[in-house]
């Protein structure tokens, strides 16, 4: 293969878990196009374009095909959560009283239905689930404390962290 050279684009076939179909592999100009997008989900198509040093056309097609493969997902506005009153960001360290299947769907179920959760994750370790929350203030997140999370049959023990500063807080992904 020795016609290939470093700015030649080998294209793999990826299998997509959310899509019924396989995927291109993503480029160096996809990337380009991704964190642009990623600092400004609003951005001209022609400045995309000569950022990328490509027409716009082209550009297009690429945008609309990352979107089709579902390498972006959606479009949001970040919102400033202390202008909307949702100046406390608690941490939240949940353990369940049994590692069962059902105690984790209903868990999980329960918890995808309140707001005030901005992400969930289900970790190893000490604990099961790691909550990230949002609310307007300590009298707040005890009353969710109390009326919502303290009560689900399935927690045993709750250990939440109140943030003093964020230091960093993005929503870009590392290309």
């Amino acid at each position: 293969m020795t016609y290939m050279k470093q700015n030649i684009v080998i294209w793999a076939l990826n299998y997509s878990r959310n899509r019924n179909y396989f995927s291109m592999a993503l480029d160096a100009i996809d990337q380009s196009i991704l964190r642009i997008l990623q600092k400004d989900a609003l951005a001209k198509l022609k400045d995309i374009s000569a950022e990328i040093n490509l027409s716009l056309s082209p550009t297009h097609d690429r945008i609309k095909r990352l979107e089709q493969e579902g390498y972006i997902l959606q479009y949001v506005a970040l919102l400033d959560r202390k202008k909307i009153d949702l100046g406390l960001v608690v941490h939240c360290q949940v353990t369940l009283d049994k590692q069962t299947k059902s105690h984790f769907s209903e868990f999980e179920q329960t918890i995808a239905q309140f707001p005030e959760v901005i992400a969930c994750s289900l970790v190893s370790g000490n604990f099961d689930y790691y909550l990230k929350l949002v609310t307007k203030d300590v009298e707040t997140y005890n009353k969710f404390y109390q009326e919502k999370l303290a009560v689900l049959p399935m927690v045993a023990h709750i250990s939440s962290l109140f943030v003093m500063d964020e230091i960093k807080t993005t929503t870009a992904l590392p290309l």
